[in-house]
């Protein structure tokens, strides 16, 4: 009977790399850079793009009225070694840099079905610490969302940012989500 030996398998740690090159280098998807190592983010399907296209549509036709800006994807400065990119961003209204340092109005986060909640509580950690007031985070899978205030988490089905005039009912959001497309007719 032959002897088996069990292989260990090591990971090697990821090489880390300088702020500087970091922000000289464009990635395709972009890619966070957290205390010297770039990480690959979880990339949405397709109830995460749809929810990010159905949030910024909502937000961008209230610019105007709210007196904010919306984004999505835009590398955000949290710390001075920690760049996240978040999912949708409202500003306030104005000249913007081409990464954000200064806190936001609002940071929303979808979750993806590879996000654990680990990695998504750090990001939020990381946002509330920046200085940003209000963090909502989205749950396709559940059809939830909950908001941050204060280090607080409330769920609700209509997700505000307390101060400002920004919400979203997220009945009406996944409503829009689960639209049936329309039957095609003969032309």
């Amino acid at each position: 009977m032959g002897t088996e030996s069990a292989m260990a398998t090591t990971v090697a740690p990821a090489a880390l790399i300088s702020l500087e090159e970091y922000m000289a280098t464009s990635y395709r998807p972009d890619r966070e850079y957290i205390d010297g190592e770039v990480r690959e983010r979880n990339m949405g399907k397709w109830d995460h793009a749809r929810l990010q296209a159905l949030l910024t549509s909502w937000f961008e036709s209230q610019e105007a009225s709210w007196g904010v800006m919306v984004a999505t994807e835009w590398r955000t400065r949290v710390a001075a070694t920690r760049v996240r990119i978040p999912d949708v961003v409202l500003v306030t209204d104005g000249p913007q840099p081409d990464v954000l340092t200064d806190p936001p109005v609002l940071i929303v986060e979808i979750l993806s079905p590879d996000d654990s909640y680990t990695d998504t509580q750090e990001r939020a950690a990381d946002y509330r610490r920046m200085g940003v007031e209000t963090v909502w985070i989205i749950d396709p899978k559940t059809r939830t969302g909950r908001y941050c205030v204060d280090d607080v988490w409330t769920a609700a089905d209509c997700l505000i940012a307390p101060g400002t005039p920004v919400f979203v009912d997220l009945v009406w959001l996944f409503a829009r989500l689960d639209r049936k497309p329309a039957p095609a007719t003969e032309v």
